[in-house]
């Protein structure tokens, strides 16, 4: 389900680690536990590096406190409103936890209460789910978590669970109704009764409910408690301040450098089982010849230790347990699909994840050839001296589309979250003569310009830009250098996402005299500064403003930086000295002639109506009678219908790949399907139409000089 709080969206900009010298710890007493260093160093990092520390004083505490408990408890169903009340004596002193002056006691007296209320509330699931509801009565429910409090006893508190298992319920009733509508008169076709169906539906409830709670108290202890509370802490900073444990640290490399260690294998959720999809040819689970597609995964051993049962894991949870360090032995116990149970032996190896890196494609437009770069990440692999590089990779590309002899270039950086700021800069200056490309500012106010000191201009023809409002950090970087510099169009949705800051990954367990004490602590990723615009503005909450804007589905959500609550302020710093580019194109004309073709365009302006309709949806209590239920259901299915029937090309664009890309698939049939997918899925790209419309308009104006 779409969920507008927890977009999985990366958004940082991440640089080399760096490594400093942290104060000498002064506990009185008892030699501090991991979870007391931990807190201390953490404070210790926030206070004296943070771009924009907070106090940790009481208003602090009260702000953690109050946001912990949420992030323990989203739907405030587990914790009653007396047991806030039994923690609040916590709330004005978890800055002495913090700094290090108390010993950690609010997370395992969370944990306490938590454990026993979460089997409660399973217990009183399972209770209203033996009954039948009635959905011909008016009822409402509120899903909208933010705006409830926790329930001031059981018995509201099972109201409310009774109110959102209903919910549940429901929305598996009326499906079922419509699904033996949809079979009537069919071969096999065997009515049922609504009470069989309501029955059904809520057996589908109770079993879904299960797998939240057993999944809940996987995480129901004292290790993920605590990191969630060290997360919370640095997030009160700013969003983009993370603590990583090391496993969670480990995954953050993999996504930036596209390369793990692990056993080639794709997983899927299915019916609360974690089964095989995919698998990667010449990984170790392809060349073992014993794992196959359609395989469950039951347990997982690292070597020789006790297996961990995978029921009620979650596929990134147990990805997580899956992957290691490169040589070491992993244990799957499988379930066949003859239903034979085999434990597999299997020796990790590097796993590429090549798809996430850069991609081209040669589009046939009206007026030329468009070259068109499709960059999902700006990744950098910087522990490998030979793995890959976004501003490598997209050269390599352009020079591709160039022997091609292409007349235009799209760079796409939609949803692209951000990365490595050293390849940003490097990537910019592909396509200007050298000069600044950004500045970036530390706490005490000290101002730094990065440049691009290459002369050279890689590609010096018409360049297109296009963005959304998940484009953040670096590809914000990258839009605001080459729209500083008119060096090309930026296109997209009103503006990118907003984030303004700097971030470094500071390990916390080096040069502090615990490296064995209890263990490695993780990581932090801690904002240091951040960057503006060589024009002075930054792109903090603001972020880049499209130079033809496209309608698009989520314009109305709340997800961007400036819907934060804890993102820092927009400010500015003087201009940096630059000379723009020598050439530049009318774009007054260009957007003109874009603004004509999209507000007659069935597409967008079905678009642009739909998704504000669809957004205030969502502000609203939802019904749990069946009748208005299905009303309001029919309503949404229309017009999702509606834009996905608009969101395609009826006539494709002639798009194809350069051969050597072709070729590079050919060995692998799974990545060589998964290649044309996604080639097909541009020919049918109406946000990509209307680009190559636009860069057709480029072509055909006459570049001039630019003139101050």
């Amino acid at each position: 389900m779409f969920n507008k709080r927890n977009l999985p969206i990366v958004l940082f900009v991440s640089v080399i680690g760096v490594v400093i010298a942290l104060k000498a710890f002064a506990f009185a007493g008892d030699p501090p536990t991991k979870y007391e260093r931990i807190l201390k160093n953490v404070s210790e990092l926030l206070e004296e590096i943070h771009y924009s520390p907070k106090n940790i004083d009481d208003q602090f505490s009260r702000e953690v406190f109050k946001k912990f408990l949420g992030e323990e408890d989203v739907e405030k169903k587990i914790f009653l409103k007396s047991d806030i009340l039994e923690l609040s004596k916590f709330q004005n002193q978890l800055d002495d936890e913090i700094l290090g002056k108390e010993p950690v006691q609010f997370v395992p007296a969370v944990l306490l209460i938590y454990k026993k209320r979460l089997q409660e509330t399973q217990n009183i699931s399972h209770e209203i789910l033996t009954q039948p509801f009635d959905f011909n009565k008016q009822e409402t429910v509120n899903l909208d978590y933010d705006k409830l409090d926790y329930p001031v006893n059981t018995a509201a508190q099972k109201e409310d669970i009774r109110k959102k298992l209903k919910y549940l319920t429901l929305e598996k009733y009326a499906e079922l109704l419509d699904q033996q509508t949809a079979a009537k008169g069919k071969p096999g076709y065997v009515a049922k009764t609504n009470d069989q169906l309501e029955k059904e539906a809520r057996d589908k409830t109770l079993k879904v409910t299960d797998r939240f709670y057993d999944h809940l108290k996987i995480k129901a202890d004292e290790d993920n408690f605590f990191n969630v509370f060290v997360e919370t802490i640095v997030q009160c900073m700013d969003p983009h301040t993370d603590y990583f444990p090391p496993v969670e640290k480990r995954s953050f490399d993999e996504d930036m450098s596209g390369r793990f260690y692990g056993i080639g294998a794709a997983l899927r959720d299915e019916e609360g089982t974690i089964k095989i999809v995919t698998l990667v040819t010449g990984s170790p689970a392809w060349k073992s010849g014993q794992v196959n597609v359609g395989d469950v995964i039951l347990k997982v051993a690292q070597g020789n230790q006790e297996p961990v049962d995978l029921s009620s894991y979650m596929v990134e949870d147990a990805v997580k347990i899956i992957r290691g360090n490169k040589g070491t032995e992993v244990k799957l116990t499988l379930k066949k699909a003859d239903g034979s149970v085999k434990v597999v032996s299997l020796i990790r190896d590097e796993i590429v994840q090549d798809e996430k890196f850069a991609k081209s494609v040669i589009i046939q437009s009206e007026k030329g050839k468009i070259g068109y770069i499709f960059l999902p990440e700006f990744y950098a692999d910087f522990d490998n001296p030979k793995g890959n590089r976004c501003s490598v990779d997209v050269a390599r590309e352009i020079i591709k589309l160039k022997e091609a002899k292409v007349d235009g270039i799209v760079l796409d950086l939609r949803n692209n979250g951000g990365g490595s700021l050293i390849d940003v800069v490097q990537m910019v200056g592909l396509f200007i003569e050298q000069g600044p490309v950004v500045q970036v500012r530390d706490r005490d106010g000290k101002p730094q310009v990065l440049n691009d000191r290459d002369k050279s201009v890689l590609y010096d023809g018409p360049l297109a830009v296009m963005v959304n409002e998940f484009s953040a950090s670096a590809s914000e970087i990258f839009a605001a250098a080459i729209q500083d510099y008119h060096r090309g169009i930026i296109i997209g949705s009103t503006s990118t996402y907003g984030k303004g800051t700097v971030q470094r990954n500071i390990p916390l367990d080096k040069n502090i005299g615990y490296n064995d004490m209890g263990g490695p602590l993780g990581t932090v990723k801690l904002t240091l500064q951040k960057f503006y615009r060589i024009n002075g503005g930054s792109t903090q909450l603001r972020g880049v403003f499209s130079d033809i804007v496209l309608p698009d589905l989520y314009e109305h959500y709340k997800i961007r930086e400036k819907d934060q609550p804890d993102a820092l302020a927009w400010d500015e710093m003087p201009k940096a000295d630059y000379t723009t580019w020598k050439y530049a194109y009318d774009i007054n004309n260009i957007r003109t002639s874009s603004t004509e073709r999209t507000s007659t365009n069935t597409a967008f302006t079905t678009i642009s109506s739909d998704a504000a309709w669809l957004d205030k949806q969502n502000d609203k209590m939802y019904p749990l009678n069946l009748k208005v239920y299905q009303d309001e259901q029919k309503m949404i299915r229309a017009t999702v219908k509606q834009i996905d029937s608009v969101s395609k090309l009826t006539v494709p664009m002639n798009i194809y790949s350069i051969p050597q890309d072709t070729l590079k698939y050919s060995e692998d049939k799974d990545k060589a399907d998964r290649y044309k997918q996604w080639v097909d899925s541009r020919k049918t790209d109406i946000y990509l139409k209307e680009t190559v419309n636009v860069m057709d308009d480029m072509i055909s104006l006459k570049a001039v000089v630019y003139n101050k």
